[in-house]
């Protein structure tokens, strides 16, 4: 996993599709739905890390993105 489509296409598996039209609001969406994956025994804790951690990338390199403009 290492791009925000994977994580995407991971999601899509369990029929969550996240779309609110806000990048980094959409990215924090992606975190606490994965994290009820998580807690809820669905995905390996090993997919979990791999997934959170191209959704924190993605996350700072929005937010430095929004700030420049």
């Amino acid at each position: 996993m290492k791009t925000l489509y994977d994580v995407q296409q991971l999601l899509k598996q369990f029929g969550i599709f996240v779309y609110v039209g806000n990048r980094l609001w959409d990215i924090e969406l992606m975190m606490i739905e994965l994290r009820g994956l998580h807690d809820g025994n669905v995905i390996e804790r090993k997919t979990f890390i791999n997934a959170m951690l191209v959704l924190k990338e993605e996350h700072y390199q929005e937010t430095l993105y929004q700030e420049e403009k």
